[in-house]
């Protein structure tokens, strides 16, 4: 199955389990009892369609409407829209979206209501723009979409699964992973800065991180840290080596800057290029930090990727993988290996076979 496809179903699930829930319990605040307040007249109409076996259904199905329609929305911009423009205008325009579709499924919602429980309310069009309970119902939805958003960003910031761990507090000790980390530098970054200068140079890194983003998701990495002109990815050590996806990254990388060849010579005069080294096996991770708190991850592994990367010039290769995670791979005919050696890596005391990529 396609990736993007897969990714969406993923969302899609995620969103409708979401705002069904949402929906459910706005249901109970809203309703739940009303009839039981002191000082609040209910008319027989009203008490026999708001009853809680049919207004239950209701919002659960507008929860589900909700689902589809906000993981549809998202998936959209999360693919289509454009990186570059501004938070601001995105969070204006997913606004103006959401509103139509509330209001959509809202009008939907009370003509189900009225023909199969009778419950008598105006939904003429227009009606919304003086219904209160609308207001309230539409304030709701935004304010939870952002506690929704909020989950993802930060699920997506400390990686699938993580964001829970550390509301569990299972980092607040260090614990054991096993993980498959990539250094990813920009080659020749002191000429280009040089020719350059440090604001032209500025924008180069950010639009090569901006496609790097692209694809991120597509290749199940996550960004632990960018460092300068550096980005330092990481897959748990499954995730990594699922259908090469460690690798597959790297090279996808390289073909998404060189469709853009054109774009970066008429902007910078240079089409960038980038070198990577690449290493797995077990380390500690740990939360740390208070006032910015954060994973960080300690070990062998972390050093190991970094110097295998700073080989790559000295050997005129653009990737270097560990032999232990060369033999994990899974065997694809996409690539061949050609090995550099035994290579004594600075600060260690024993040689590392090391082996370089090559694509097709």
């Amino acid at each position: 199955m396609n990736k993007a496809i897969r990714m969406f179903l993923n969302y899609l699930w995620q969103s409708i389990l979401f705002w069904t829930f949402a929906m459910l319990l706005w249901a109970m605040f809203r309703f739940y009892g009303i009839e039981s307040e002191e000082g609040i007249t209910i008319s027989a109409d009203f008490r026999q369609g708001m009853q809680m076996k049919n207004i239950l259904p209701l919002f659960a199905l507008a929860g589900f409407l909700m689902g589809i329609f906000y993981a549809t929305v998202e998936f959209a911009f999360e693919r289509y829209n454009s990186k570059r423009r501004s938070i601001g205008l995105t969070i204006v325009i997913k606004t103006l979206i959401y509103l139509f579709f509330i209001i959509l499924i809202a009008t939907s919602m009370i003509e189900l209501g009225t023909n199969l429980f009778g419950l008598q309310k105006n939904n003429d069009p227009g009606w919304w723009r003086h219904d209160k309970g609308f207001w309230i119902t539409t304030l709701y939805i935004l304010f939870t979409s952002l506690i929704f958003s909020f989950i993802r960003i930060a699920n997506e910031k400390f990686g699938k699964g993580v964001f829970l761990k550390m509301l569990l507090g299972r980092y607040k000790k260090p614990q054991e992973e096993k993980r498959i980390f990539m250094f990813l530098d920009l080659k020749s970054s002191t000429a280009i800065a040089e020719a350059l200068g440090h604001f032209k140079y500025s924008q180069l890194i950010q639009d090569c991180f901006y496609d790097l983003n692209d694809i991120v998701p597509k290749y199940a990495a996550e960004i632990y840290q960018y460092v300068g002109d550096e980005a330092v990815l990481s897959w748990p050590y499954h995730r990594g080596l699922a259908n090469t996806n460690c690798v597959a990254l790297f090279f996808a990388f390289q073909n998404v800057l060189k469709s853009r060849n054109s774009y970066y010579l008429d902007k910078y005069g240079l089409v960038p290029e980038f070198k990577a080294g690449l290493h797995g096996g077990k380390l500690m991770v740990a939360e740390v930090g208070v006032v910015k708190k954060e994973l960080a991850f300690h070990g062998d592994v972390i050093n190991t990727s970094a110097r295998i990367q700073a080989e790559c010039n000295k050997h005129n290769v653009t990737v270097l993988i560990s032999e232990e995670l060369k033999e994990n791979l899974p065997v694809d005919s996409k690539y061949s290996t050609k090995s550099i050696g035994n290579l004594l890596l600075k600060g260690k005391k024993k040689e590392l076979n090391v082996f370089t990529i090559l694509q097709g």
